[in-house]
C-alpha cells in the first residue's frame, strides 16, 4: 500500500485526471474558442501552402498539357482537311455523274444519232481562238467535221483529231460559220463567231420579222451540221434601210466556259460544198 503512493504514481494519476478534465472540457465545447485560436493559423499556413503546391504543379504540368492539345489540334485539323477534300470529290464526282446522265438521257430521246461521250480536257477561249480539247480521238472513231453537242445544244465541230484526243471548234469562234432557221420566224441565216467571243446573226431579209427571244436551230443546210439542233436566242436585231439584210447578235444556249462533258455526234459526215459554190 505504501508503494501506491509513490511520487511517481501521483505524478501519473494527476496527468490522468488533467487529461480527463480537458477531454471533458473538450466534448462540452468549451475549449472550441481554444482550440480555433491555436490551430486556425496552422490550418491557413496548412491551405497556403496547398494552393502553392497545385499552383507550382500546374505551372510544370501545363507545358505538356498544351503540346498534347497542340498536336491534337493538328490531328483534328488534318481529320478536316481530310473530309472536306472527301467531299469535294464527291461532290464533283456527283456533278460530273449527274451530266453524264443528262448526256445520256438526251442520248436516248434521239436516237436519230449515234454517240460518243468525251470529257473536257482543256480550253482555249481567248480573243484569237475559242476551242476547246476532248478525251476522244481517233481511236475511239472521231473524225474531223463530227459535229459536238450536249443536252442543250449545239457546241461546235471537230477541228483537228489525234490518237487520244480532239480539239472542237466553238460555235464562238471567228472562223466559225452555221446555217440556222428561226423557228417562229421561218426565215434562214447564218451565225458567224468573232475574235471577242460573241455571236453574230447575219443574212436575214430585210422584210422578216425577227423578235428578241426567238429561237435559233440548225438548218442542216451547208453540209456541216444537221438539221434542228438548238443553238440560241435573238438578244437583238439591226435593220438599216440601205442594207440587203438585217443582222443581230445572238446568245449561245450552252456556256462554253462552264462545259466538263459534251456528246460527239458520230454517224453525221460533213460534207464540204465549197468546190460547188460558184
Amino acid at each position: 500500500m505504501r508503494n501506491l503512493f509513490t511520487s511517481t504514481n501521483i505524478r501519473n494519476i494527476i496527468i490522468l485526471l488533467v487529461v480527463a478534465g480537458i477531454l471533458m472540457l473538450a466534448v462540452s465545447g468549451y475549449l472550441t474558442p481554444l482550440f480555433s485560436l491555436t490551430f486556425s493559423p496552422l490550418i491557413s499556413t496548412q491551405s497556403w501552402l496547398s494552393q502553392r503546391y497545385l499552383a507550382i504543379r500546374d505551372l510544370f504540368s501545363s507545358p505538356r498539357d498544351m503540346a498534347s492539345l497542340r498536336e491534337r489540334n493538328i490531328l483534328l485539323e488534318n481529320e478536316v482537311s481530310q473530309l472536306q477534300s472527301q467531299i469535294v470529290e464527291l461532290q464533283e464526282n456527283l456533278s460530273q455523274a449527274q451530266i453524264l446522265y443528262t448526256l445520256l438521257d438526251f442520248a436516248r430521246t434521239n436516237p436519230q444519232h449515234e454517240y460518243t461521250a468525251a470529257t473536257v480536257i482543256g480550253r482555249e477561249i481567248s480573243p484569237y481562238y475559242q476551242y476547246i480539247i476532248i478525251d476522244k480521238g481517233s481511236n475511239q472513231g472521231i473524225m474531223h467535221g463530227m459535229p459536238v453537242v450536249t443536252q442543250q445544244g449545239l457546241v461546235g465541230r471537230i477541228d483537228a483529231v489525234v490518237a487520244n484526243a480532239s480539239r472542237v471548234q466553238l460555235i464562238s469562234d471567228a472562223e466559225s460559220v452555221v446555217n440556222v432557221h428561226l423557228q417562229n420566224a421561218k426565215v434562214e441565216g447564218q451565225i458567224i463567231g468573232s475574235i471577242t467571243g460573241e455571236i453574230y446573226l447575219e443574212m436575214i431579209p430585210q422584210d422578216a420579222k425577227i423578235q428578241v427571244g426567238d429561237v435559233l436551230l440548225t438548218s442542216g443546210l451547208g453540209g456541216n451540221y444537221p438539221p434542228n439542233i438548238f443553238v440560241g436566242q435573238v438578244l437583238s436585231m439591226q435593220s438599216q434601210q440601205n442594207r440587203l439584210f438585217q443582222s443581230g447578235s445572238v446568245q449561245s444556249i450552252v456556256d462554253f466556259s462552264t462545259l466538263s462533258a459534251v456528246l460527239i455526234i458520230t454517224n453525221f459526215e460533213a460534207v464540204d460544198i465549197t468546190p460547188l459554190v460558184p
